[in-house]
């Protein structure tokens, strides 16, 4: 990594950890210059405003989400073949994964940049948008493949059970502050993975 790349990734991180803290309004670049030991000059080199910053940041976290599920479902379908079972397992993995943090799940930037999106330009909106949408496409695909194979005890529309994935999501990061207990994030993930199996019930074979 580059000298250059080193200090863009310091600014990336002082910013998520003071807007995850302190919200974006109450973040300042004066404050994140002064951390990283740069100067106006320095912080304006890599982004041109405030806002520019935000879309990094919110670039940044949704790849790194992207990462986390990328590995945990392909750990998942190495281990195996059903698909129902895959998508339970992944489940499994990713509590797991929220459970072993020390201090709980720092916060969703995706969340926080929703919340303040009139602060920011219609790109970041739509960076936002394109990030749930995504998700919706990641886990309504694994849904169809249950489908093949399962059906679920009563009516249900995939693309809100995809959707609901991300809410437990986000919702659980909200609990887990409000209720000063990080494991809850854990046990919210294992309560929906234990709705989603008592949902689909196997199609008989012939």
């Amino acid at each position: 990594m580059s000298k250059g790349d080193a200090t863009r990734q310091r600014l990336l991180d002082a910013a998520q950890r003071s807007i995850l803290e302190k919200g974006f309004t109450a973040t300042s670049i004066d404050e994140l210059i002064a951390e990283c030991g740069l100067t106006k000059g320095g912080f304006f080199y890599h982004f041109k405003d405030k806002n520019d910053l935000a879309k990094a940041l919110l670039r940044r976290y949704i790849a790194e989400d992207e990462e986390v599920y990328d590995r945990i479902f392909s750990q998942a379908r190495d281990l195996v073949d059903d698909p129902l079972q895959v998508f339970l397992l992944g489940l499994k993995l990713l509590a797991d994964v929220m459970g072993d943090m020390p201090n709980g799940h720092p916060g969703c930037m995706v969340a926080v940049s929703t919340y303040y999106e009139r602060m920011f330009d219609r790109e970041l909106r739509d960076i936002n948008t394109e990030a749930a949408l995504q998700w919706r496409r990641r886990f309504r695909a694994i849904l169809d493949e249950i489908g093949t194979r399962y059906r679920p005890r009563e009516p249900v529309d995939l693309d809100e059970l995809a959707d609901l994935v991300s809410s437990v999501l986000e919702g659980g990061i909200v609990m887990a502050k409000a209720l000063h207990d990080p494991v809850s994030l854990k046990r919210q993930i294992l309560t929906f993975r234990a709705m989603v199996q008592a949902l689909f019930v196997r199609i008989p074979e012939g």
